[in-house]
């Protein structure tokens, strides 16, 4: 009987409508902040879609939170046993910092060049095969997941700080 005679007064009606879309938009907004990995959003500073350089002519690519969380679980399961942190344990030397990676030959600081990287692994010099590093076929990863587990790599070595350090 209350809540009719409170629903008769236009006023109240259009208070009760605003507060019920508001509880609903909180509700809906606050699963999808909570679904992403805190790492992805504390270091590497992503929540929403961010640009990450796709080719060496400065052609970006944006990267969804679900992207890099892809992409660090990639990481971590098929790269984090020798590159913890970005460090590279069997050659400390060369590392996933992105000043190591911009000086590779060929350079390794893009999406598109990190990708040929996995799928044809060089030394840090490209002179030879890098027999260290697992070769990354299509028949195991898809390109999707090799751009996403590049862009992941990109970032951290972008913001998140001590990634790629050659001091342990």
């Amino acid at each position: 009987m209350l809540i009719h005679a409170l629903l008769q007064n236009r006023w109240l009606r259009g208070l009760v409508i605003f507060c019920s879309a508001c509880i609903v938009l909180v509700g809906v907004s606050f699963p999808v902040e909570a679904a992403v990995d805190p790492y992805v959003r504390q270091y590497l500073q992503v929540s929403d879609p961010v640009p990450v350089l796709m080719n060496d002519r400065g052609e970006t690519r944006l990267f969804s939170a679900e992207d890099m969380i892809a992409g660090k679980k990639l990481f971590e399961l098929h790269c984090a046993s020798c590159h913890v942190g970005g460090s590279t344990l069997p050659n400390p030397e060369v590392s996933l910092s992105l000043e190591t990676l911009r000086h590779a030959t060929p350079p390794r600081d893009t999406v598109e060049q990190l990708v040929k990287f996995m799928r044809q692994p060089m030394s840090y010099d490209g002179s030879e095969e890098n027999l260290l590093c697992r070769e990354v076929p299509d028949s195991w990863l898809s390109e999707a997941e090799v751009e996403n587990l590049s862009g992941f790599i990109l970032r951290a070595a972008d913001k998140a700080k001590g990634w790629g350090t050659t001091n342990f």
